[in-house]
Formats: C-alpha cells, structure tokens, sequence
C-alpha cells in the first residue's frame, strides 16, 4: 500500500522560512496532480497550493500567493515557506490526486500524508 509520508515542520518566528517534503513510499508521484492542505486551530482543513504531474502548472491559495512555493521531483512533493507568520500555524498535509492536473478541491484528493504541525510565534 502507498503511503504518503511527510517531513519538515517545527517551530519558527514570524519572518522565518520552513521547508516541507511530501514521499510517497513504494513509488514516484510523478504522475499525479498533488497539493498541500493546512488546518488552523478550530478551523476546517484549507486549500494552501497545488501542483500538476508535469510541475508546469500551480495554484495558490490568496493567503499564500507570493509566499509560499510548491515544487516537485520525480519522488518528492515539495512546500517552501518563506515570510511566515502566525496566522500560517495549522497542521499541514499533503495529498494526491488520481489526475494529472493541479486543483484546489479537497474532495478530489483520494490519498493524504499524516500530516505535520507548523507553528509561527509572533
């Protein structure tokens, strides 16, 4: 079975920059549209950015735009952080899609990482 297994996270200050890393065990992700996801304290889980099979294609989320950077290899799904502040604490998760496209729609995402906690002090 394929596992998404995640990595990076931490505590920062506000400015500070974090990396996070999104393997899928046993296989590439090159071939599927992924994203990251993030859920604030008593918040619902958001969009954050998503990415297509190619890398061509990306979409960020409006909090994000600017800020953050989604990238990929052949094995790894990749969320670089830079400018944080506290209103990007959350828990962050990455997912796949069984379609070559980026999207923003949580619901078409059938596999997810464990996810990882970020949190920006002020």
């Amino acid at each position: 079975q394929v596992h998404l297994v995640q990595s990076g996270g931490g505590l920062v200050q506000a400015g500070d920059s974090l990396k996070l890393t999104c393997v899928a065990s046993g296989r590439i992700v090159a071939r599927y549209g992924m994203g990251w996801f993030r859920r604030a304290p008593e918040k619902e889980r958001e969009f954050v950015a998503a990415i297509s099979w190619s890398g061509e294609d990306t979409i960020y989320a409006d909090s994000v735009q600017g800020r953050f950077s989604v990238s990929r290899d052949k094995y790894t799904l990749y969320l670089q952080m830079n400018s944080l502040v506290p209103e990007d604490t959350a828990v962050y998760f990455c997912a796949e899609r069984p379609y070559s496209s980026a999207s923003s729609l949580e619901s078409s995402h059938n596999r997810w990482g464990q996810g990882t906690q970020v949190t920006v002090s002020s």
